[in-house]
């Protein structure tokens, strides 16, 4: 018990070790992070994932090592829709591309603590009482069946209740002020779009965490391998949006991948009495039916104009502001 726990707190360490280098050294002054910068750390934090997995084949074996690369890829996929959205929000906020470094950061940084809650949670349930895996199962399946007949994204932050009840409490200055989240102003703190922009992203990983760590339990319920697996996938989920973020629209059939795979995890998980499926069965379907939807877009792309996040004057104001004075 003494080692799990040590192992627990040198993992969190670690990953807390490279969040600080990373906003500390590379990032401490804030500038555009160009496509250049981005692929690299994309390339950096798989590598990096990649190398822990051959860790874990080592010290575990090859079936556990199977079931985090599995668990990372399927949470791997679930972040390229998560990053669609992102770009909606910061296109409806107008949040400068100078800033958006800043709230994926502290986003990743408080989606890292809920998720271990919803981990823990999750396969403290599955322990406990079985029966909760089919009721998992089945939620994964209706969500994958939802996503695919979804037609377009949709985002709505003025319906969002903790930004409405944050509202009520908290006055919101008129633009972005600097990289601050708050600012003092005649003895009083006011928040800034960019704290409210950092609200709507906490609040909107919350809903993604609901789909996709049921979907990471249809694979192992080893705690530790579905927290590593599923803070490898979100720490290079930063790095990944600005390497991506201008050809997400290209990649159109995604979506219908990703309810395929959500659907897949899902029988999985309410066969498990009947038939298991062996974790390298199930990371070669993952896998294809990933390549099939990428190749399906670039075979047939969309003819759409890409929404560019675009940027303002500071002295412009921005949507959350000009609903707040209304």
């Amino acid at each position: 018990m003494s080692s799990q726990i040590l192992l627990w707190i040198a993992f969190n360490i670690f990953v807390l070790a490279m969040l600080a280098l990373d906003l500390g050294v590379f990032h401490r002054k804030a500038h555009v992070v160009k496509i250049k910068e981005a692929l690299a750390w994309s390339a950096f934090w798989i590598a990096l994932a990649l190398l822990f997995n051959l860790v874990i084949y080592f010290w575990r074996g090859p079936e556990t090592a199977l079931e985090f690369l599995t668990g990372y890829l399927i949470e791997k996929s679930l972040s390229l829709d998560n990053l669609f959205v992102f770009l909606l929000i910061f296109s409806y906020f107008r949040v400068p591309p100078l800033y958006q470094h800043k709230i994926l950061f502290w986003g990743i940084l408080g989606a890292l603590i809920m998720r271990a809650v919803f981990i823990l949670t999750g396969i403290t349930l599955i322990q406990e009482f079985h029966w909760v895996i089919y009721i998992f199962g089945g939620f994964l399946i209706l969500s994958g069946i939802k996503m695919g007949l979804q037609k377009d994204k949709e985002i709505h932050p003025e319906r969002n209740p903790v930004l409405r009840l944050f509202r009520r409490f908290m006055p919101v200055t008129d633009g972005y002020k600097d990289n601050k989240f708050f600012i003092k102003r005649a003895g009083r703190y006011l928040a800034t779009p960019l704290f409210v922009v950092l609200l709507v992203i906490e609040t909107t990983d919350v809903i993604f965490a609901v789909d996709s760590i049921p979907a990471i339990l249809a694979i192992t319920l080893d705690p530790f391998i579905v927290y590593t697996s599923n803070v490898f996938a979100i720490l290079g989920l930063r790095a990944l949006y600005f390497a991506l973020a201008g050809l997400m629209r290209l990649f159109h059939y995604l979506h219908y991948g990703l309810s395929a795979i959500l659907v897949f995890v899902g029988v999985k998980m309410i066969l498990v009495n009947i038939y298991k499926i062996p974790v390298a069965l199930a990371l070669a379907v993952i896998a294809s039916i990933l390549l099939i939807s990428v190749i399906a877009s670039i075979i047939r792309p969309r003819k759409e104009e890409v929404v560019p996040t675009s940027t303002h004057p500071q002295g412009e104001k921005t949507a959350p502001d000009r609903e707040h004075q209304s």
